[in-house]
This record gives C-alpha cells, structure tokens and sequence, in this order.
C-alpha cells in the first residue's frame, strides 16, 4: 500500500510537472517567468541613469571617463551577447536557458540599451565612427520592435485568413475551381474566353515581394476577366460566379502571402543592420584604446 501510495504521489508530482511545462509553453516569451528580463533590465536601465544623474563632476559623464567605459563595456557585452540569439535557435535546450528565456532577454535587454548606451554618449554626437556605432544600435533596436510587434499580433491574422487550412489546402481549392472554370468557359465567345484563359494562365504568385507587401495587385487577370464578362446568358452568369470565387480563393492566398512577409521581412533588415553595427562597434572600440 505504501509503495502504490508512493507510485501514485510520484505520478502526481511528475503530471504537475508536465502540467507547469505545458503551461510554460502558452505563455508569450513576453512574460516568460513573470516578466522576469523586464525587471531585470528596468533594473539596469534604472542602475544607470542613477549612477549617472549622482555623479557630481564637471564636465558631465561621457563615453571618455570611467563612467562612460563602464556603460560602454557593459553595452558592447550585451550587443555581441544579443547577437547570439541566431545561434541559441539552432540549438535545442529546454533548460534554464530555453530559447524562450532568450528570446525574451533579447527584447527587455535589447531595449535597455537605449538607456545604456545613450548614457555611454554623454549625450555628444558627431560625424563620426562612434555616433554611427550609436544610431545603428538605434536602428537595430527600432527594427528588433517591429519584430516582436508583428509576431506578437499577426500570428492570429496569419490563422483566421487561412480558416484552418493550410497553404497546399488553398492552393488545391484554387485547382478545384479552375477545372470548373475550363470546362463553364467553353461556350463563351471568343473575347471572353480570353478573358478566362489568361485569368487561368497567370502565375498565383506574381506580383514580386512589393504586391505581397501591400496585398495590392493591380494586374489581377481574374479581377480583369471578371469585369469583362458580359451579362445575359446562362454560361456568362456561371462564369462569373466561378471568376468570383477564384478571387476571394486569390485573395485569401494573398493575404496568407501578405501576413508572411510581413513576418519575414524585417529580418532582412535586422540582421544586415547587426552585422553593420557590430562592424561599427569594433572600429570604435578599436578607436577608442588607439586614441587612448
């Protein structure tokens, strides 16, 4: 009986357990641990002005006293440190430092910087290699937002205009209707089956990165042969019907297309930018201990 009870205790605790990491998954990296890398980098960001509101010195802290190296040796750890996180997502470690905990140090920490590295400054920027390193670090930072604000909103838009289907299942729906479409076009006239047949022939996918963007496509064939079909006799009337579902079948393929590259599309600037600051960095650390 004391063994069963210890089985049956053990398996409680171990579905617990399982229940606490089911849980953990749901929860946004956003407040991963309670919002723990919030208050840590409120906390540093709060360290920081502090220390340099209470300074007493004339001039004032910049990125050439003791100060200012601190804050500058603390923000160039937190940039090659933030730069990792491409490497954490190739690894798979659901520990301490699962890619969660990292991805939401990587945003609370990335915006402290502004804080950190402001401060670094002492507020004096110039045209040179190290006020470039600071309006990069900004860049990076303003693109990094746009990021977690559209994976934190458009994941759900992603779903609702798919309604449960998956891209192959959309694409196997427009199949379906552009058979129907070949066989209702055959007693059209012959400047209205042109209409359809370049409706048919026109690449799903055209428009290039600029129409995906903006969901606009202004050389839609089948919007075009939809307008062209004349009212009247039964064929035309079943061809257009036909043409409108292909449209709305388009347009929830599009909009699929739209919501993606809007989720994609900030990487090709935020990692280019990274690497370009990282670049700036390294010349003004360089700079710095070669001036020093």
């Amino acid at each position: 009986m004391a063994t069963k009870a210890a089985q049956e205790k053990g398996g409680t605790g171990r579905f617990s357990q399982d229940e606490k990491r089911r849980d953990s998954d749901h929860v946004s990296f956003l407040k991963h641990r309670g919002f723990r890398w919030l208050w840590i980098a409120l906390a540093l960001s709060a360290a920081s002005i502090a220390g340099y509101v209470l300074i007493d010195q004339e001039p004032r802290p910049n990125g050439g006293t003791w100060y200012g190296y601190t804050l500058g040796t603390i923000g160039v750890g937190l940039i090659l440190w933030l730069s990792l996180l491409g490497v954490r997502k190739r690894r798979i470690n659901p520990g301490a430092w699962s890619l969660k905990a990292w991805t939401s140090a990587h945003v609370y920490l990335g915006l402290s910087l502004v804080v950190v590295g402001t401060l670094h400054t002492g507020f004096q920027v110039g045209w040179n290699v190290h006020t470039l390193a600071y309006v990069l670090m900004l860049l990076v930072i303003a693109t990094g937002i746009y990021g977690v604000v559209v994976y934190a909103t458009l994941p759900a838009s992603l779903s609702a205009n798919r309604k449960e289907m998956t891209r192959a299942q959309m694409l196997d729906a427009l199949t379906a209707i552009d058979r129907q479409l070949e066989s209702a076009a055959q007693p059209l006239g012959r400047s209205e089956a042109d209409l359809v047949i370049a409706a048919l022939g026109q690449n799903v996918f055209y428009g290039g990165p600029l129409a995906r963007m903006t969901g606009s496509y202004s050389g839609c064939a089948t919007a075009r042969a939809l307008n062209g079909m004349g009212g009247g006799s039964d064929a035309t009337t079943r061809v257009a019907a036909l043409l409108e579902r292909r449209r709305d079948q388009l347009a929830q393929i599009r909009g699929a297309l739209r919501i993606r590259a809007m989720l994609e599309i900030w990487l090709f600037i935020h990692i280019p930018l990274t690497i370009a600051l990282i670049a700036a960095l390294t010349a003004h650390v360089i700079s710095v201990f070669y001036y020093w």
